[in-house]
């Protein structure tokens, strides 16, 4: 099992910033990425930013050169640094830890979300 726990979310006017942060708990040795994924009303969750055990990063297209998606490895923590927020970006914002199976396949534990609002 692996825990995650959110922190950083509230509301925040365009074009300032917010930082969301995720620590993972209990099995982490099994993680091999962690991530933020985001869903709107009536919208489908969706990708935001990843980062994988070896380090590569993958950004949505909305968010890239505005958020940095980066990790403290002495605290099994995830951070998402958002500048320059726009009130598209307002969403749940859920922390994602991708694990291997002894299978081969793989399967995602989930953060309980935090919210995150931009005012025009």
């Amino acid at each position: 099992q692996v825990q995650l726990v959110e922190s950083g979310g509230g509301l925040v006017q365009a074009g300032g910033s917010l930082s969301l942060s995720c620590e993972a708990s209990g099995s982490t040795f099994s993680i091999v990425a962690m991530g933020w994924y985001r869903q709107a009303p009536e919208r489908p969750r969706e990708l935001v930013a990843t980062l994988s055990r070896g380090g590569t990063t993958n950004y949505a297209d909305s968010v890239k050169g505005r958020f940095t998606i980066f990790r403290d490895y002495a605290e099994n923590t995830v951070y998402l640094q958002m500048n320059s927020l726009k009130p598209e970006d307002t969403a749940v914002y859920y922390c994602n830890a991708r694990n291997a199976l002894p299978t081969g396949g793989a399967f995602d534990f989930w953060g309980q979300g935090t919210q995150v609002t931009v005012s025009s």
